[in-house]
């Protein structure tokens, strides 16, 4: 028997609801909003629970986050899509205005207790299939798990795709705060001019068009995890904020004259290298430091060789569920060419091409054809099998740079050589192709080894 929690506090509806609920057989426990932790408390079990915030927003915000893992859902009387957008960004799983029908309330607990059941089975072996066999995720993962006994701030460094955020999410649920929320912020997704109102929040009045105090982003993570990611695309007026919070644990929101108090454990994670931005003033150097206690990093995929099988096995399961489709193995040519590709966008492109691969197979078979992947250049594939060799030391007998076997270069050595040698034939889309990776990727190892564009044959 499913047990929900129901907050109102107006006593007709509330008694109305709670029949038409325990009609359906649900147990049902009444509560005013204002006691509904000490009713969790009191419970032996909560499924869910069905809040009627009022108008009082904020304190409803609150509430979602403090009820967490408990799915909330919102049964407002004074509904207005402006509260629903809110309440659904703090957690809630779904809006109702009032009088809504049973029928629709029922399901979506339902859906919610299936999916917390299957969440709960499922993470460990989620988990452990992503780590996979290579000693570089283990020896991450060991890390991970003591910074998941501490309260430090830790900072997470990898590759765009590699799975930051998974990590993150890992080192909350086996946390000490695994019972309250984690809030995850894309900093390079909100735009500059909204990032500090995002995360800090803003009284009534604080600029135009605040009809209305806010609860930022760090406030609803209040007992939890904040997990900004992207964090070197944070504006510098956010960062000198962000630093106040780190260091005395307290935020303001604009147009406040008054600090609250927050308990926030923070992680972070970057693609870039924050010490380069450091350098240049693009990143505080006192909130680098600050931030910089734990550091994680992640390893590419293109070195994790071991893994790409458990990941290929995890991911195409995943993907068919998700899909609703059948799960359709690969051929023995295409799974070689998984192992070949050197896979730029890491994890998050392997899981884009297996699902391309699902929905493009005819056959019962995935083949090469249904990856769609740049066919793989043999020395690189030489170079990606076996370790990296350094480039030797030049002497005044060595060979020069011409007269060197390929399977001598680095990959460093490799991508300037073929470069240079190729970029007066093809343009950039020809040559990123060519070397299995994206544009933006071969723009950013153009910068990287200081090789400028050739730009001959466009002005031709």
């Amino acid at each position: 028997m499913l047990t929900v929690l129901l907050l109102d506090d107006d006593p007709i509806s509330a008694t109305h609801t709670a029949d038409d609920l325990a009609a359906e057989g649900l147990k049902v426990i009444k509560a005013s909003p204002f006691s509904a932790l000490g009713a969790i408390k009191n419970a032996e079990r909560v499924d869910a629970a069905i809040l009627d915030p009022g108008r009082n927003e904020a304190g409803a915000n609150q509430l979602i986050a403090d009820l967490h893992p408990v799915p909330v859902f919102i049964h407002a009387q004074h509904a207005s899509l402006r509260s629903a957008v809110d309440l659904m960004k703090a957690g809630a799983r779904d809006y109702w205005a009032k009088p809504a029908p049973i029928r629709d309330v029922l399901d979506a607990i339902r859906r919610a207790s299936v999916a917390t059941a299957q969440n709960t089975e499922s993470a460990t072996p989620a988990v452990e299939a992503y780590v996979g066999k290579s000693l570089g995720m283990r020896t991450l993962m060991t890390m991970a798990n003591k910074a998941a006994k501490a309260r430090s701030t830790v900072l997470v460094i990898g590759e765009t795709g590699t799975g930051k955020e998974l990590v993150a999410r890992h080192i909350h649920q086996t946390s000490e705060r695994s019972n309250k929320p984690i809030i995850s912020v894309n900093c390079a997704a909100i735009p500059e001019t909204l990032i500090e109102s995002e995360l800090f929040g803003y009284e009534k009045g604080a600029f135009t068009g605040a009809n209305a105090q806010r609860v930022g982003l760090i406030e609803a993570a209040d007992g939890g995890t904040l997990f900004l990611d992207e964090i070197g695309e944070l504006p510098p007026s956010a960062q000198a904020r962000l630093l106040r919070f780190i260091q005395e644990g307290e935020i303001r929101r604009i147009g406040s004259v008054e600090s609250a108090s927050v308990n926030v454990r923070l992680i972070c994670a970057t693609h870039r290298n924050l010490m380069e931005l450091e350098n240049t003033d693009a990143f505080r150097r006192d909130l680098f430091h600050r931030i910089n206690v734990l550091r994680l990093e992640l390893p590419p995929l293109r070195e994790r060789g071991d893994d790409i099988e458990g990941l290929t096995n995890w991911l195409i399961k995943r993907v068919a569920g998700r899909l609703g489709m059948e799960i359709k193995p690969f051929s023995d040519e295409a799974y070689q060419r998984l192992l070949d590709y050197t896979w730029p966008g890491n994890v998050r492109e392997l899981e884009h091409t297996i699902e391309r691969a699902l929905v493009m197979a005819d056959s019962k078979l995935i083949t090469v054809s249904d990856l769609n992947l740049p066919p793989p250049i043999p020395a690189m594939s030489a170079l990606n099998k076996s370790s990296v060799v350094e480039s030797p030391t030049e002497t005044p007998g060595a060979k020069s740079a011409g007269d060197m076997d390929t399977e001598e270069l680095s990959l460093e050595d490799y991508f300037q050589r073929f470069v240079l040698e190729n970029q007066d034939a093809m343009n950039e889309t020809e040559l990123a192709q060519k070397l299995g990776i994206s544009r933006k990727c071969l723009w950013e190892r153009r910068q990287r080894f200081d090789l400028p564009r050739n730009r001959k044959r466009g002005a031709a």
